[in-house]
C-alpha cells in the first residue's frame, strides 16, 4: 500500500473509534479491515462492566466481516486516538486474526497518522502454532 492509501485506511479506523462504547476505560479504539475485494469493514471496542465480556475493535471488525461472508483479509489498521503512543492488538485479537489472515498481512497502528507503526501479523504473532495443528 502507498503512504496515502495507508493514511486513508488508518482514518477509517480513526472514524470507527468515534463509535467506541468505552465508558469504563475511556480508551476508544477503532479498527479497519481491508477485504480482498477492496471493501473496508470497521469495528470499535465495546465495553461491559465485566471487562471479560468486552470486545476489542479488531475482533468486532473481524466478526462483522465473517458474519457478512468475507473470510479473506488484506490489511488491518488500528487507531487509539487517546493514547500517547502506538498500541498494537492484544493477544486475543492476534489469535483471532491469525485464524483468518496469513502472517504477511500488513498491520498499521497508532494514536495518530503521523506516528503509525507498520508491521505484519507474523511479526506481531511470530510463533503461531495454530497452523501447525491443521497439518
Amino acid at each position: 500500500m502507498e503512504k496515502d492509501q495507508i493514511r486513508a485506511f488508518y482514518r477509517a479506523a480513526l472514524r470507527a473509534a468515534e463509535k467506541s462504547y468505552s465508558p469504563y476505560s475511556h480508551f476508544p479504539v477503532g479498527a479497519a479491515l481491508l477485504l480482498s475485494d477492496g471493501t473496508v469493514v470497521t469495528g470499535a471496542n465495546i465495553e461491559n462492566r465485566s471487562f471479560g465480556l468486552t470486545n476489542c475493535a479488531e475482533r468486532t471488525a473481524v466478526f462483522t466481516a465473517i458474519a457478512a461472508g468475507h473470510t479473506t483479509f488484506k490489511a488491518l489498521a488500528i487507531a487509539t486516538p487517546r493514547s500517547d503512543y502506538p498500541v498494537g492488538p492484544c493477544g486475543a485479537c492476534r489469535q483471532v486474526l491469525t485464524e483468518f489472515a496469513p502472517p504477511e498481512t500488513p498491520v498499521f497502528f497508532g494514536s495518530n497518522e503521523d506516528e503509525l507503526v507498520s508491521t505484519t501479523l507474523g511479526a506481531l504473532y511470530p510463533y503461531d502454532s495454530l497452523h501447525e495443528l491443521v497439518q
